[in-house]
């Protein structure tokens, strides 16, 4: 029956495969995809039956963790931008609430940056978003770029380096630099450079909220 409440044990299936591809996304936060099976398991809590409960396969988890924090990240920022009706502007906020969680949410940083240049052509978050909101753009007459796919491989490439720069000089400061590499691809598109720069400087949405959303599927 539609509506009907999930019963104990569809429950205890869900907390376990999120506690599953939590510890997934912790192992590819750290580098660690090549362990086995078994401290996979061990870090979730889980015994090993209930991992073939879940998944074929270690590949298959991964795979899994990815697309989970992908989705997560590219459905906040969905959120985030609603009521954004200029789509260089969403473009724009996107971009510099990525940039940010670098420093704010470094296990979901870690998890794109280790997934390196598959995260361009993933189906799932930062990649089908990106795209979207160029493509928008496009066709509102906002970015002049007459390659989408390009224009996506531009975007990507930055936030994914940035993201790198970010953790290489945890001095520098995430919030300014995120802003300039902003404004820089907003030129790039076909913005104004007048127009970018105060783009790039309007106030963002709550970057608490987009935090809390991101945690709110932990185990």
């Amino acid at each position: 029956m539609a509506g009907t409440a999930p019963s104990r044990l569809e429950r205890r299936k869900a907390r376990t495969r999120a506690a599953l591809i939590h510890a997934a996304q912790a192992f590819i936060a750290d580098g660690r995809t090549n362990t086995a099976i078994l401290e996979l398991t061990q870090a979730a809590d889980v015994g090993m039956g209930s991992f073939y409960n879940h998944f074929s396969s270690k590949d298959e988890l991964f795979r899994a963790a990815v697309d989970d924090a992908l989705e997560r990240h590219g459905a906040t920022l969905d959120e985030l931008t609603r009521g954004i009706d200029d789509p260089a502007e969403v473009f724009a906020c996107s971009f510099r609430l990525t940039g940010r969680l670098h420093r704010r949410h470094p296990q979901l940083s870690q998890v794109m940056l280790n997934t390196g240049l598959a995260v361009v052509t993933s189906e799932h978050g930062l990649a089908p978003h990106t795209r979207r909101d160029i493509q928008a753009g496009i066709q509102a007459g906002r970015f002049t770029v007459s390659d989408p796919e390009l224009a996506l491989v531009i975007a990507a490439g930055a936030a994914l380096c940035l993201g790198q720069l970010l953790h290489a000089q945890p001095e520098r400061d995430d919030a300014t630099a995120t802003d300039r590499v902003a404004e820089d691809l907003l030129r790039t598109f076909g913005i104004p450079a007048d127009e970018a720069h105060q783009i790039c400087r309007r106030p963002l949405p709550d970057l608490d909220r987009l935090l809390i959303t991101l945690n709110a599927h932990q185990p």
